[in-house]
């Protein structure tokens, strides 16, 4: 430290630590600081171990996320226009992440259709939680990296596009995130918070829906942690002026029928075509209802503009946009194993962690950062809870193209499924809350 600086690293971390509040000038001094290596890692570590156990207010969170959001560059979406001349209303969706989570792909240019601009800046997967890139890099030519200016073109003749966050957007957030994953302070909500709607904010949406998933398969697993982050990032929407709404959602089994890469763009292909899994299109149907009327627009049917193809049509010129061929055979796993029901009666339960850690493991996910993932590899289901079910016959369908994989990812299913005597059929709430 220089004697210039305003503040030091340890009066900072002493504050959290003795559960004080942070004033607007030492959280704008500690963002900038350590995004220009003032703070030292083990110094930030030290601060984000005191807000996980001692938190953060409301006007810290709000400050904080707004000394994140100018440390980079804002992205501005003013000059997009309508047809007529008019300015164009954009909205984005955030999923805090889940198994089978493939709802970007369908929901974007769903909303499109209707006049919305959705700037859909996605990331990829890590752990047993799939990435929205990973899984449309399944399509040969696609390409994920766009200049401010692509993105912009795109948004003005297709309506909706999904790509990768510049480096531009938020760097102080890129590097809390990395300390964050390895000092065991992923969990605190303020960073959470912050970290998501940092780059949200700086992404320059006019609106925002956020999908908050609770369950095993969820990074939250508690529903009052899902609501009190839930909160938090809404607070935080309206503080920097941008319309948020998060619905909270379950996340204890699978969405859909496949968890992977390639078999989820083809599941989205087969929701765009108007059929598909019916807890997919209610989500997506539903998200696309909130993205519309935070835009201004509550007299559209997005539901019937996945049965009479205008969302696939928008799909098909947005892959195309980013060098993907939309109807390119996409890549197939070189090897298979079912996996069989144990008994006779009703599937009750399908764990959705357990179906993600086994799609991780057969190629789908990556454990760092730098890892390849296989554009075949996942898993297919064939019942869901509330089916009924016969010994023996097929549950799910294991892909890989490293068939020496079966067997970790069959570990993990051991306690996956669980049937009862016939009778027992769950009923399953996918939308558990609205937070506005």
């Amino acid at each position: 430290m220089t004697s210039t600086e305003a503040f030091d690293a340890v009066q900072i971390i002493s504050i959290k630590r003795d559960k004080g509040t942070l004033s607007p000038e030492q959280i704008d001094w500690t963002i900038d600081a350590y995004t220009r290596g003032v703070i030292a890692e083990e110094q930030m570590a030290a601060l984000n171990m005191a807000i996980l156990l001692n938190g953060m207010d409301r006007s810290e969170i709000s400050r904080w996320t707004s000394a994140m959001i100018a440390s980079g560059e804002r992205m501005d979406f003013s000059s997009l226009t309508t047809p007529d001349g008019g300015r164009k209303a954009t909205s984005d969706k955030h999923s805090t992440g889940g198994v089978g989570d493939k709802i970007t792909l369908p929901l974007a240019p769903l909303v499109a259709v209707f006049g919305v601009a959705v700037p859909q800046l996605s990331g990829r997967g890590l752990g047993h939680t799939g990435g929205t890139l990973d899984k449309l890099e399944a399509i040969p030519g696609w390409r994920a990296n766009l200049s401010n200016d692509e993105i912009m073109a795109q948004l003005q003749d297709v309506g909706a596009v999904i790509c990768a966050a510049g480096s531009g957007l938020a760097p102080a957030d890129k590097k809390l995130y990395a300390l964050r994953d390895v000092t065991g302070t992923v969990e605190a909500i303020p960073l959470i918070a912050s970290s998501i709607m940092s780059k949200k904010i700086a992404e320059g949406t006019g609106s925002l829906v956020l999908d908050v998933k609770v369950g095993s398969g969820a990074f939250m697993k508690d529903e009052a942690r899902a609501r009190e982050l839930a909160e938090t990032m809404v607070a935080l929407g309206k503080d920097a002026g941008v319309h948020t709404v998060a619905l909270i959602t379950d996340m204890s089994t699978p969405l859909g029928l496949t968890a992977g890469n390639a078999i989820e763009v083809e599941e989205s292909v087969e929701v765009l075509s108007g059929g598909g899994p019916e807890d997919v299109v209610e989500l997506t149907v539903r998200l696309a209802e909130e993205m519309l009327a935070g835009a201004g627009i509550h007299d559209a049917d997005p539901a019937a503009a996945l049965k009479d193809g205008r969302a696939m049509d928008v799909w098909n010129r947005m892959i195309e946009a980013q060098g993907g061929d939309p109807r390119a055979a996409l890549p197939v796993a070189k090897e298979s194993e079912v996996v069989y029901a144990p008994a006779e009666g009703v599937l009750v339960e399908l764990d959705a962690l357990s179906v993600g850690v086994a799609a991780w493991r057969l190629g789908a996910g990556r454990a760092r950062k730098e890892d390849q993932v296989q554009a075949g590899a996942g898993v297919r289901l064939h019942a869901k809870p509330g089916a009924l079910v016969r010994a023996g016959e097929p549950l799910m369908t294991l892909l890989t193209d490293t068939p020496e994989k079966f067997p970790r990812a069959k570990e993990a299913l051991q306690d996956a499924v669980v049937i009862a005597p016939e009778g027992s059929r769950p009923a399953r709430q996918l939308i558990i809350d609205r937070i506005a």
